[in-house]
């Protein structure tokens, strides 16, 4: 008590706010790195994921194309893609402030995202893509693609923030974006060699479920810095915040994984673990736009849906629009990006006020929602579709029939990623 009377006596009102507000300020710069390193520990996930969801011949390749991602997402989001995202404007729509900004705790954890926006692409085009090319398409993806869509709203002062758009953490600018770059990436390049044969859709297993379903835990875990460090912030009300952001986080992912489960289980008959992996992801990417603007329940709900979601999209876009994707990740990241940016505009919340369609907040953000997604979708679309057309024209997209059977870890890097005897056509 001596020592509370003292503090009392000696220090103003003034001086004590200015001392808390210095503790929080550095409380919330801690919180930001430890996310940005949980985001970063992302990348072992989706390496895991890819390379346990598709051949072994390829795991090489596909742990070279996440180590690059970061690599090259690191030097050019630091040298252009900050500034780009974060820089001055006149118009809302581009930005700039000189090469090299960014700094701190700030810098390394908006670096992580750009790395997970190229990352996205690598799974779907597993297989079968030229590393060379891939190099290329991953440099302008985090240099410019993705940058710039990402000002729009992160900003604060790009046209979509303006018109009131909601995406905490990124289900339209880092997933949706991804996702339908990979789509783009995966029709050009075309499908895997014994995909589609004779009109029918053959399965290509891969080759080590386990690895997936740990890459799958990694994910989800570095998911809690992905999104609730977006709160950018810790102490008092932020420190609120971005405690209820992880736990709605980890709330949707559950209700995804029991969605996607459930829902294999009365289709195929039995429950099926590549489906329920990604239907858990899909109750990530479910919440990450609306991880501050929703209830418990709402977010459960938005992942059960995702969940259940992930399963037919997949099924349609492999058996009915007959195009490969390896790991599902146009499914996960593209088409359940926009449910979950669509979702806030439904039954989201501002505090205690609804501001969805359905809990009597209007159609007014349902509509600013469905834009946004729409907006984000068609740039990456649009982008993408140029780049990897004229790198298709120039230096080609896809190795040949030989190296595509012999697998890239061999023809692409002269190594295995499972040495010893066996056939390495499986």
């Amino acid at each position: 008590m001596p020592n509370l009377l003292f503090i009392q006596d000696t220090v103003s009102p003034e001086d004590l706010e200015n001392a808390i507000s210095g503790i929080n300020g550095d409380l919330g710069m801690l919180w930001m790195l430890l996310s940005g390193i949980l985001v970063f520990f992302m990348q072992a996930g989706f390496t895991l994921v890819e390379s346990g969801m598709t051949r072994s011949k390829n795991a090489v390749n596909i742990a070279m194309k996440n180590l690059l991602d970061i690599c090259v997402g690191s030097l050019t989001y630091w040298i252009v893609g900050y500034s780009l995202m974060y820089g001055d404007t006149s118009n809302g729509w581009f930005f700039w402030s000189g090469l090299f900004q960014g700094e701190g705790a700030d810098l390394f954890f908006q670096t992580m995202f750009a790395a997970t926006a190229a990352t996205i692409v690598s799974g779907a085009i597993a297989g079968r893509t030229k590393y060379s090319t891939y190099i290329i398409f991953s440099l302008i993806m985090t240099a410019i693609i993705y940058p710039i869509s990402g000002g729009w709203q992160w900003q604060g002062e790009g046209w979509l923030s303006n018109l009131g758009f909601i995406d905490f953490a990124g289900s339209s600018i880092v997933h949706s974006v991804g996702g339908w770059a990979a789509l783009v990436a995966a029709i050009l390049v075309g499908p895997r060699i014994g995909k589609f044969v004779d009109g029918k859709v053959l399965e290509i297993p891969g080759h080590n479920q386990v690895l997936a379903t740990l890459g799958v835990f990694i994910l989800w875990l570095g998911w809690f810095g992905f999104n609730g460090g977006s709160q950018l912030a810790w102490g008092g009300a932020d420190a609120i915040g971005a405690s209820n952001v992880v736990l709605i986080t980890n709330l949707s992912a559950a209700a995804g994984g029991l969605g996607a489960l459930i829902t294999t289980w009365i289709w195929y008959g039995k429950p099926h673990l590549a489906q329920t992996l990604n239907g858990a992801l899909a109750g990530l990417v479910s919440i990450t736009a609306g991880c501050g603007n929703m209830s418990a329940g709402g977010a459960a709900l938005a992942g059960l849906i995702g969940g259940i979601l992930v399963v037919f999209s997949i099924e349609f876009i492999e058996k009915k629009l007959k195009i490969d994707d390896a790991v599902g990740a146009v499914s996960v990241h593209g088409v359940v990006g926009v449910w979950g940016t669509v979702v806030i505009g439904l039954w989201g919340i501002d505090g205690d006020t609804g501001i969805g369609l359905l809990n009597g907040g209007g159609a007014g953000q349902l509509g600013v929602q469905a834009l946004g997604a729409f907006a984000y979708a068609a740039w990456s679309i649009v982008l993408s579709f140029v780049i990897l057309f004229i790198l298709k024209k120039t230096i080609g997209l896809r190795v040949s029939k030989e190296i595509e059977e012999l697998g890239l870890d061999l023809a692409e890097h002269g190594t295995i990623a499972y040495p010893g005897k066996r056939n390495r056509g499986e």
